[in-house]
């Protein structure tokens, strides 16, 4: 016989921002209701310090916190992982065999990695030249690669599927070819920026602002190249073009790789995910399509905007006061915009605040045109957002 708990929320996922944000929100209410959230990480990473890690900024060590110091304390914190979910049945099963009911259901199970989808990745990471910021695991190597290089070709790539803040893979070059001039190898090193999208960045503005950093920094941006493979063995990177289906190889001394992503395998499989495996939400108020008693927030989710934390920020509170009209039997009021945000280094000490909503409309905070580099702006990424993120964010409070 299973055993079975029953809760009035289920949060499913607290390795991220958006389900433990959520918890603490409904937590500040004045009768808050009976939740639990399904988490088996012991560790909680605030992820956007990992562009300053990979780049030398700081040790990946300040990135990391206990899961249980940000766990409300009257939240009821389940140490599994949620195998199979069952909408019509109001429950869910975990790994260790456990059901577990809900009234109301939150998924924000985050994004998964997909590694393995590059042949010659899983590997060769972190050893031969390769190396990438998208784990704690790995994203050492990123800076050992960087302050090692002697010049040759370093390449960064970008998946052509939706990824953790879009413009993260271009960062960390920027920050390589700063670097490369500080150590005075920049002259005997070629840089390369390969994407499979067609322009480099969603939003008009801040592109064409990036497209001159890029020139300006000499950075030679492939456009419609997404990567297909590796040969470690040889230093070889193997390219489809997107427009033509041609193969292209590029040698490489040095290669930072942004994996392939995708929904968690039992989202894919799961009756509420839509075509493409995402929490299939209303983009405005975040409840499921099909099931009333069901929302998704952040990466997880089916939203049309970028996978940021900034993102998840404005999300939440539109979630949560949503799920309480649900419970109250009030219409859904609330709406969420679209709002994202995505803090671009440049370099260290520069940055473009790419801020935008659904339509690509930028949706600035500051006043002063946020597409032009600034010290700034670098400093809010480095110094004010993680004590943000830390202290008002995971609290409910900001």
């Amino acid at each position: 016989m299973k055993e079975r708990d029953a809760y009035q929320v289920v949060i499913v996922g607290g390795g991220g921002a958006a389900g433990i944000t959520v918890a603490s929100r409904l937590c500040r209410e004045n009768n808050p209701p009976d939740i639990a959230i399904i988490e088996p990480s012991e560790k909680h990473y605030y992820q956007p310090l990992w562009t300053l890690v990979g780049a030398g900024v700081f040790p990946r060590e300040i990135s990391e916190r206990e899961t249980k110091d940000f766990i409300p304390g009257n939240v009821a914190w389940i140490k599994d992982t949620v195998v199979q979910l069952d909408p019509e049945k109001n429950n869910l099963i975990t790994e260790s065999g456990k059901v577990i009911g809900y009234d109301y259901l939150i998924v924000a199970a985050g994004i998964q990695l997909d590694w393995n989808k590059i042949p010659g990745l899983n590997e060769s990471i972190g050893k031969t030249g390769v190396c990438s910021n998208y784990s704690y695991q790995t994203v050492d190597s990123t800076w050992e690669n960087i302050r090692n290089f002697r010049g040759g070709n370093a390449i960064f790539t970008q998946p052509d599927t939706p990824i953790k803040c879009g413009g993260a893979p271009q960062k960390i070059c920027y920050l390589a070819e700063h670097y490369f001039r500080k150590s005075g190898v920049r002259e005997k090193s070629g840089i390369t920026f390969a994407l499979p999208q067609g322009v480099i960045f969603a939003v008009k503005k801040y592109a064409d602002a990036l497209v001159d950093v890029a020139k300006k920094k000499g950075i030679e941006v492939k456009y419609q190249h997404n990567l297909a493979g590796l040969r470690p063995d040889r230093k070889e990177a193997i390219f489809r073009k997107v427009d033509t289906g041609e193969e292209v190889v590029m040698k490489y001394d040095m290669i930072h790789v942004t994996p392939p992503m995708s929904a968690p395998d039992f989202l894919k499989k799961s009756p509420i995910a839509d075509a493409n495996g995402w929490v299939d939400v209303n983009k405005d108020t975040l409840q499921h399509n099909r099931y009333e008693n069901i929302f998704g927030i952040g990466d997880c989710s089916s939203l049309p905007t970028s996978k940021t934390a900034a993102a998840i920020r404005k999300q939440a509170p539109a979630l949560v006061r949503n799920l309480l009209s649900k419970i109250s039997g009030k219409p859904l009021n609330d709406s969420y915009d679209g709002y994202t945000a995505c803090p671009i280094v440049t370099g260290y000490g520069s940055l473009i605040l790419a801020e935008f909503d659904y339509d690509k409309n930028p949706k600035e905070t500051f006043p002063f045109d946020q597409a032009q580099e600034r010290y700034s702006m670098y400093f809010l990424k480095a110094y004010v957002l993680p004590r943000m993120y830390w202290h008002g964010m995971l609290r409910g409070r900001a």
